[in-house]
């Protein structure tokens, strides 16, 4: 029989818009999966997703009427256990047929093989194909009982009327919205299967007030998009509906000279990139869920609303109402707006003016709120931040906030001791730490969460506190996400770094440690922000000394998370490092060191690329390799060596009697110096290049000299030459680590 293409649609009422792309791309996906399984779909099969908020569909090309027949080859028992000596089957084996729907006279029949153990019985047989109808019928089970549901509601079939091919026996059906439809076709035939109460049939419902018909019947599988689009008022896809909404919130702001707010900051981005961050903006994927067909109008506020701080009206606008504001050409909030509309009326005024009637309270909040807020000073409210709990282990807002001062002022101060503050960044410093949490008790912050620090900038500008403390309060939670923008100003970096810093060291000092793919603290995020600001900034502040001045805030409140947090922050690195570009080998053998200093490690990275492309890299990183391992086995002279290795008077030049070895101790006489000065002034890549002149000394000795000589003071004075030039070639990186992992290329 020949292949056909299959349409299955499940038309409901109106879905969660949050969660209906998840679901269409669900629904699809397992149908496609559950029938390519039972062979009656190849791998190949082209599968679409639909979803709209009244339906979830897919179209699977390719689908069979019935499966092809399968050989199948079911091991019984071994021989031993099923015949008896005289070759006769034996009950177990007898009682084994009969459960496969054989009897006796299939025994003849039976296939000898070795299972790897023994000989065994194999039970040869022809597994018909299963029929389309019994295959969706189970493929439309699975998809449903799989399909990731926010929250199920119970509900009544409808019996009579409308799509309905009411299935009796159900008196109530368990689904996340009631369902009043089904369609199943394979080309242009009906496919008899049965889900939440219903039978399937093949006419479908397009726009409420809008289709041509009502019901819709669809001709094949084939015609279901352009049925549903041409008379029904529908676009089924999500995907087009997104583009088609795209495309006309793109032309109407480009009709008013004017841009989303959502591409504030898109510069230098390709046509298709900006494309793609809108498709991708939650607001977008939000209105594409709940309409069926967009349609984009124009609308207006009042001027006078924009003496309310533009994030305060755009939020409103996006959150409440799901409007798209409109920027100038200066990024300055325009009083017109976007609305979509799930209707297409020959006169719009209506619709307009209702959204515009709409939009007008809750500007009017905003305004009171600001209002309201701008009554009362950041510091007036800082005595109530005492009774808002943090943490009920960690204490009040105001406990918090005077931790985050301390570090703030202590990272101001070790700048100011590098030449990089002075008394007014202590000063703006520490008055941006203690007001940072101020804006937590306004009512603009209280309606819209989303809007603290912002707000605060606002009324600290209001309270005459000068913008570097004002924008220190704002950008003291930055980057909030991946790829946002740093502090704009030194004060702000400090209030940022002290901020993330006592979440990260009180929390994990509580033991609140992120586990698997939950991180309810957003500790990761936190994280990568200190990371990000030490690098990106290139401050010059050590890991160590940030976490000794972090928990000693504390007091005896938490225990000693050093640790863990260590562990947790270089992993962070690591996976950052490694996204921007730089190989594995390369992390990990700068790491491995634990650089305290991490604004350095990026210059330590790129020194280590640079030798690692000289030719003399891999022999001295195995070398080098073989040197840990024999001073690691030569524990006790070892030990000793690492204790004196940093002086050169260590080694004792009259013990050196081989001529390799006295060879690599003048070339370590003649290199280490000017390696030491490198490292000390900061340049990495030249500290690590000079080295690559010990590859010849270093093969030469491990050719011709025996390292655990017979008399004790020779090997040890040969560990001690050893322990030198080990520490010498591992203070940027642990170079054993950029050996081939094949071997070292030397005798053992």
């Amino acid at each position: 029989m020949p292949n056909h293409n299959l349409l299955v649609e499940l038309f409901v009422e109106e879905l969660p818009p949050k969660a209906l792309k998840k679901l269409g791309e669900a629904f699809a996906g397992v149908l496609a999966e559950q029938l390519q399984a039972q062979g009656l779909a190849d791998a190949e099969a082209q599968v679409t997703p639909f979803a709209s908020p009244r339906r979830l569909a897919a179209h699977i090309s390719g689908v069979a009427a019935r499966a092809p027949d399968r050989a199948v080859s079911q091991k019984l028992m071994p021989v031993s256990v099923g015949l008896d000596a005289s070759g006769a089957p034996t009950p177990a084996l007898l009682k084994r047929l009969a459960a496969l729907g054989a009897d006796a006279t299939a025994v003849a029949g039976l296939r000898r093989a070795t299972d790897g153990k023994a000989e065994a019985l194999f039970f040869d047989s022809v597994q018909p194909g299963v029929s389309l109808a019994l295959g969706l019928q189970a493929a439309l089970d699975e998809a449903l009982a799989k399909l990731p549901i926010p929250k199920v509601m119970s509900y009544q079939p409808e019996t009579d009327g409308g799509l309905a091919n009411f299935v009796p026996g159900w008196s109530s059906v368990q689904f996340v919205r009631p369902a009043h439809g089904l369609v199943a076709l394979h080309g242009t035939e009906v496919v008899p299967v049965q889900a939440l109460g219903l039978r399937a049939g093949r006419s479908t419902r397009g726009h409420r007030f809008e289709a041509a018909l009502d019901p819709l019947p669809l001709p094949d599988a084939d015609t279901y998009a352009a049925t549903l689009r041409e008379q029904g008022a529908v676009i089924a896809s999500y995907a087009e509906r997104s583009l088609e909404l795209v495309r006309q919130l793109r032309q109407a702001a480009s009709g008013l000279g004017a841009r989303l707010e959502v591409e504030q900051g898109w510069q230098g981005l390709s046509e298709p990139e900006r494309v793609q961050r809108l498709l991708d903006d939650a607001l977008v994927q939000e209105v594409t869920a709940l309409v069926e067909r967009p349609h984009v109008l124009v609308c207006q506020f009042e001027p006078e609303f924009l003496a309310v701080p533009q994030e305060c009206l755009i939020l409103t606008m996006k959150a409440n109402q799901k409007y798209f504001a409109l920027l100038d050409a200066q990024g300055k909030l325009m009083p017109r707006f976007l609305v979509v509309s799930n209707i297409c009326p020959a006169d719009a005024s209506a619709v307009i003016g209702g959204n515009e009637r709409v939009v007008r309270p809750r500007l009017a909040d905003a305004r009171f709120f600001y209002d309201q807020d701008r009554k009362r000073s950041l510091e007036s409210r800082l005595l109530g931040l005492a009774k808002v709990v943090y943490h009920n282990r960690l204490g009040s807002q105001g406990e918090r906030v005077e931790r985050v001062r301390a570090i703030a002022c202590a990272l101001a101060q070790r700048l100011a001791d590098q030449g990089l503050g002075d008394a007014a960044l202590l000063r703006q410093v520490e008055q941006a730490a203690v007001l940072a949490k101020a804006d937590l008790l306004t009512d603009m912050v209280g309606e819209f969460p989303e809007l603290q620090g912002t707000m605060g900038r606002y009324y600290a500008l209001h309270d005459g506190l000068g913008e570097p403390v004002a924008e220190a309060i704002e950008d003291h939670y930055k980057p909030r996400f991946a790829g946002d923008a740093l502090p704009r100003s030194l004060v702000g970096v400090c209030v940022a770094l002290a901020d993330k810093l006592e979440t990260l060291v009180g929390l994990f000092g509580i033991g609140s440690l992120p586990t698997g793919d939950k991180d309810p603290y957003a500790l990761r995020r936190h994280a990568l922000g200190v990371l990000r600001m030490l690098l990106e900034k290139d401050l010059p502040l050590d890991w160590p000394d940030l976490l000794a001045l972090a928990r000693l805030v504390f007091g005896d409140r938490i225990a000693d998370p050093s640790a863990a947090l260590s562990d947790f922050v270089y992993e962070r690195l690591a996976g950052s490092l490694r996204e921007q570009g730089f190989g594995t080998q390369e992390v990990d053998a700068v790491l491995a060191l634990r650089p305290p200093r991490l604004a350095e490690v990026p210059r330590r990275l790129e020194a280590v690329r640079a030798f690692a492309a000289l030719p003399e890299a891999a022999a001295l990183a195995a070398a080098n390799k073989r040197i840990g391992n024999i001073l690691k086995k030569s524990a006790p002279a070892a030990g000793t060596a690492g204790t004196a290795l940093a002086a050169e008077a260590a080694v004792q030049p009259q013990l050196l009697l081989e001529a390799a070895e006295k060879a690599l101790y003048a070339a370590l006489q003649a290199t280490l110096p000017q390696a030491q000065a490198q490292f000390e002034a900061g340049d990495y890549r030249a500290h690590l290049l000079g080295l690559a002149a010990l590859r010849a000394p270093v093969d030469a000795f491990f050719e011709s000299v025996l390292v655990n000589a017979d008399e004790p003071a020779v090997r040890t004075n040969r560990l001690l030459l050893l322990g030198t030039l080990h520490q010498a070639m591992n203070r940027v990186a642990e170079l054993a680590r950029l050996a081939p992992s094949a071997g070292t290329g030397f005798a053992t």
